[in-house]
Formats: C-alpha cells, structure tokens, sequence
C-alpha cells in the first residue's frame, strides 16, 4: 500500500509521542542510577565500622562461629541468592546474571537451592533446572530495599537452623559505569578463614585500644548480623543501578533508532510532498498551455 503524505504525518507524530517518552524514561532510569549509587556509597563509613568490630571480636575470642576451622567439611547444605529484576526493558540484565549464577553454581561439590529476587530472573533459573526455594519482589527504590533484606535475613535464618555451617552465595550485576555492569558473586557464609586472620592482624588507627563489652559471643553475632545486613543491602543497590543502567542502555539504543526512523519517515514525507507539488505544477502548466492554445487564433 503507497504511502501518502498524511500517513506519513502519522507515523511521524506516533514516532515523536514514542521518542518523548523514551527520553523520559532515560531520565529516570539516570536519576536512579544516582540514589543507588549514594546508597551504596554511603554504606562504606558503616561496613568500616562493623569490620572494626568484628576486627576487634576476632583478636579476644578464640571462637570460629561461624566461620570455617581448618579441615572443617561443608554440610551440604548450600543457599544462593540471585538478584534480577521485575520489569522489562532491560536487555539481557535478567540473562547475564542468571547464566552466571547457574554456571557458578554448577561448579560447587553440592547442589545449591535458590532464592531468586525478580519473576524475570526467577523463571530464568526455573528454566535452567535449579531448585528455586523462594521468590522475593525487586524493590523500587532505596526504602525499599531494607524490608527485602529483612526478608531474605530472616529466611536464611531459618535455612541455617538446619545446619549452622550452610554456605551462603550472592549473585548480582556490579554497576561499573553509567550504562555497563558486570556480573559477580560472593560467599557470604561461613565467614573466610583467610579474611577473619587478616582483619585480626590490622592494626588499630587509634592508640586507645577497643575491648568488648559484655558476651563477647552475643556481641559477634550482633555484628556478623549486620556484615550480612551491610553485603546484602550493597548487592541489593548494586544490582538495581545495574538494571537501571541496563534500561539506561537500552533506551538510548532506542532513542537512536528512532531519531534514524523519524529521519526516513521525514525524507520520505517531505519527498513524497514535493512529488506532490510538482505534480500540481505541472497540472496548472498543463492547463495554462492547453488554455492557451484554445484561445489563439487559427
């Protein structure tokens, strides 16, 4: 079916409605990329301060709980956490991490169960044959994310009643720059043995030493509870710059093959309407000789 010059303003006009709201959500998704970078950033002062206090934990109490002891075998039990994503338009933000996450996991002596966070990601993993155990809604914005936590803390505390020494991973994309990301992992629990004597060995930045107040067994519980607050809530900010930064991405793909389309439909319109002129041209041309010659005399 040819195209006719009020078709084509059609199209332009849809084309344009399609562009301004492309534009508006690159915006957002821009904006969001920032709280959660704040977010993230201001967890740093505090993640120090709980290091500090585990720090200090580690040197007066001979106590592994719950990290591994030397020649200490896992109980089989392994937990994951996979971080994706609720909504769309955010290309392969849901595949990267969920290939990753498979491909790690596949990778462990025994067979990890899944709490996947995002219904994208989540029949992302269930395709893949993992044992998902629990589905948890992707927050949307930074207030959010402390109730998730919450959730996920409070499930695994469960999962841990089974066996105290039970693995605990995290899958999420790292936010890298403003409209890439890349995926990572890291176990949670048992707490590294390497990790636990090298925080042990730092030294002091103050001359007044710290000391523990009250059972120095409580109080390291307190603080591995909020280690695993602090490295859940930043895998949780990180993951939804990533996707914002994916969305980001992606709309700016789509912002650029729309202004090449708006070109085409504008070349072709403005085309099509000077064919159209012309041919009025030479219609009137047409009828002035033809209204000429009709008057000249024989």
């Amino acid at each position: 079916m040819s195209e006719t010059t009020e078709s084509l303003r059609k199209k332009i006009d849809r084309a344009n409605e399609l562009q301004s709201v492309v534009r508006t959500m690159k915006t957002l998704a821009a904006s969001n990329i920032g709280q959660y970078e704040k977010s993230v950033s201001a967890l740093s002062d505090y993640y120090r301060t709980v290091e500090m206090g585990l720090e200090v934990c580690f040197r007066e109490i001979a106590l592994s709980f719950p990290a591994e002891r030397p020649g200490q075998k896992n109980s089989g039990y392994v937990a994951a956490v996979v971080f994706g994503s609720d909504q769309g338009l955010v290309g392969q933000f849901n595949d990267i991490i969920a290939d990753y996450a498979v491909k790690k996991l596949a990778a462990l002596p025994d067979k990890a169960r899944v709490w996947a966070v995002g219904e994208r990601v989540y029949s992302r993993l269930i395709d893949a044959g993992l044992p998902l155990i629990g589905l948890f809604t992707v927050p949307n914005s930074v207030k959010g994310i402390t109730p998730l936590i919450g959730q996920i803390l409070v499930e695994n505390e469960k999962f841990r009643n089974q066996d105290e020494n039970a693995e605990l991973y995290l899958f999420y994309n790292r936010h890298k720059t403003r409209a890439t990301y890349e995926p990572v992992s890291q176990r949670l629990l048992p707490l590294d043995e390497t990790w636990r004597r090298d925080l042990a060995k730092n030294p002091w930045p103050t001359k007044n030493l710290p000391e523990v107040m009250g059972d120095s067994t409580e109080t390291l519980r307190a603080l591995i509870r909020e280690y695993l607050f602090v490295s859940l809530f930043r895998a949780c900010a990180e993951s939804l710059a990533s996707e914002n930064a994916s969305r980001l991405a992606a709309m700016q793909r789509a912002d650029k093959n729309i202004d090449e389309l708006l070109e085409d439909f504008s070349g072709s319109f403005y085309r099509l309407r000077q064919s159209g002129i012309d041919e009025e041209l030479f219609e009137v041309i047409a009828g002035f000789e033809a209204l000429s010659r009709s008057r000249s005399p024989d």
